[in-house]
């Protein structure tokens, strides 16, 4: 007995919202954010993604794998009308819609306002009024869990749907590349595939044990979704108070210059929230925890949210040095952003049959 959960994704939601009021980019490759000299993109239209360009892409290498790329001011003022506006077709179904960001949310449709017994045909109804309202597609995915929505919404892209229900959830998992799982960052991944973990089934061969010593808390985590298990709930209160990332070494680090360097992938999975999300801190902590397992932490803190990309790296690997003040090996590192700029805006499952979803 199960829930039915809805995660909605919106289409490369700030391009196409560029190509909706603008008909000249329609058709067109491209990017929101930065420039052709500089800068990282929040976005890229699916006409420059055939090109290799993505989010969170350098403008420079972007244009080097697009030459005819459009670079395109962002306006967010907009999009966060755009997606107040698909956020009320939500409400319209159900109360327990939990916002990811702009452009994607999570929804429990298992006890629905209009009493629709299955998911799929809210999820098909919520598509048509998003593209008869704001003009623009959208992706869903359904499943039992948040993990398994999550996964699915990206299955069919673009204007797509696609349902993982029990019976199909475990041999999807097993086939499922290490770096599509959700809630497996760049770095972990990289990290796991050293390990000789690649795809789903490689990773439930790893017990509980070995996966909590390599891995921390997050090992349990990465223990349960792998067997399809997330009893967490669509939260529609949840206001996110931090954003961070961190990985412990297969190898301890030993000189500053290692450091930097295992530091940087860590910065650009936070950095690339903050753009995915709008949402940028004002505090930025650097987390050290060395080969005794004694820990080390350095904060700084700025009197605005720090949305310069320059400046955030450079505050980064300042803490770093900061905060290095022994000759002892480092096992793990981590940055963190809090006092977010959002924190001022906005269990157990359910048993209902699935057979109808």
């Amino acid at each position: 007995m199960l829930r039915k959960i809805i995660h909605i994704d919106m289409d490369a939601f700030f391009a196409s919202v560029e190509q909706r009021d603008f008909p000249e980019l329609r058709g067109k490759a491209i990017a929101v954010g930065g420039d052709e000299k500089r800068g990282v993109l929040a976005t890229a239209s699916y006409e420059a993604r055939k090109y290799g360009v993505g989010s969170a892409m350098s403008s420079v290498v972007a244009k080097r794998k697009c030459p005819h790329l459009i670079f395109v001011k962002p306006r967010f003022h907009v999009y966060k009308e755009v997606s107040d506006q698909i956020r009320e077709i939500f409400l319209e179904y159900t109360d327990l819609v939990e916002p990811l960001s702009l452009d994607e949310a999570f929804l429990d449709v298992t006890i629905n306002h209009k009493n629709i017994e299955t998911a799929t045909e809210i999820a098909l109804e919520i598509k048509e009024k998003i593209k008869e309202r704001t003009n623009l597609t959208a992706s869903a995915g359904l499943s039992y869990n948040k993990f398994l929505a999550k996964i699915a919404s990206d299955y069919n892209k673009p204007d797509g749907i696609y349902v993982i229900t029990p019976k199909m959830a475990e041999k999807f998992i097993e086939k499922l590349p290490i770096k599509k799982f959700h809630g497996i960052g760049k770095v972990t991944a990289e990290r796991m595939q050293r390990m000789g973990i690649h795809t789903g089934n490689d990773l439930k061969k790893m017990d509980l044990t070995k996966l909590v010593k390599e891995f921390g808390k997050s090992g349990k985590y990465y223990y349960n979704i792998v067997r399809g298990i997330d009893f967490r709930d669509v939260n529609p209160t949840r206001i996110r108070k931090s954003s961070g990332s961190e990985t412990t070494f297969l190898e301890d680090l030993i000189s500053i210059n290692e450091m930097e360097t295992a530091l940087t992938p860590l910065i650009e999975d936070v950095w690339n929230w903050s753009l995915k999300t709008t949402t940028y801190g004002r505090t930025i902590t650097i987390k050290i925890k060395y080969n005794d397992f004694t820990l080390s932490t350095k904060s700084k803190s700025a009197s605005f949210s720090i949305k310069n990309r320059i400046l955030f790296d450079q505050i980064c690997y300042d803490l770093l040095t900061e905060g290095y003040t022994t000759d002892k090996p480092v096992r793990l590192l981590g940055v963190s952003i809090s006092n977010l700029d959002n924190e001022d805006s906005y269990g157990k499952q359910l048993e209902i049959p699935f057979s109808d979803f």
